[in-house]
């Protein structure tokens, strides 16, 4: 397989296959994806994804929405951060507790998604893709426990399975480990780096200054095996 840099850092689609208007994944994801959401649905779980491919330039979008404050960021505890207490660089951090740097999200790949079981969302409650929402009280913890036995199964992993001192868990993100696994082997630093300069993402300079740390920190610091 060859993996280009525009597919790397989510600058093309030529990888993805749409699933709805709003939906993508990988190719080569489709078949496990239909095999895992069959499983899901024989358990009683109407798996669905809130999130598969996402651009570049959707997540720029995002990135600087919570770097200048128009979109709310939230602490682990679900709390939301008063950015004018911190720094440029404290605020970098704050945001990639949940969300990555435009050119690193994996979801870029296509190979990874955050899923939750529709029937299981109270009619009047929105999906937030919160940790609660997965634990003992969560509408979704049957599912999370159910994913937690059989993802594996079926190729998937949680790469975000704890908090290892960068990014949060994410008990609703999925990845397809045969694929991930490949895409995560083909970026580096100098791409990202390069990918970052020429955008006009906010925090630029601070982040360019960062990014050996930011790099280490958030972007590899992750499960590396199915059963890590």
């Amino acid at each position: 397989m060859i993996i280009t840099n525009a597919q790397l850092t989510g600058q093309t689609t030529q990888h993805i296959s749409s699933l709805s208007a709003r939906v993508g994944i990988h190719h080569d994801l489709h078949a496990p994806w239909l095999a895992l959401q069959q499983a899901a649905q024989m358990a009683g779980f109407e798996l669905t994804i809130a999130s598969g491919f996402r651009t570049f330039e959707r997540q720029l979008t995002i990135w600087n929405n919570k770097f200048s404050g128009a979109t709310p960021v939230f602490d682990q505890h679900n709390q939301p951060v008063d950015f004018s207490l911190l720094s440029i660089l404290e605020k970098i951090h704050a945001i990639m507790l949940y969300s990555a740097l435009p050119g690193a999200s994996r979801h870029h790949w296509g190979t990874d998604i955050d899923v939750y079981a529709a029937n299981l969302l109270p009619a009047e409650q929105t999906l937030q893709l919160a940790t609660w929402e997965y634990q003992l009280d969560g509408p979704f913890a049957q599912l999370s426990e159910w994913l937690q036995h059989h993802a594996s199964e079926f190729g998937f992993y949680f790469p975000y399975d704890r908090f290892r001192g960068g990014i949060a868990e994410e008990p609703w993100h999925l990845s397809y480990y045969p694929l991930a696994t490949y895409f995560e082997s083909q970026l580096n630093e100098v791409l990202l780096y390069d990918c970052l300069a020429a955008s006009n993402i906010q925090g630029k300079q601070t982040i360019l200054a960062n990014l050996t740390d930011i790099y280490q920190r958030f972007i590899i610091n992750i499960s590396e095996t199915p059963n890590a």
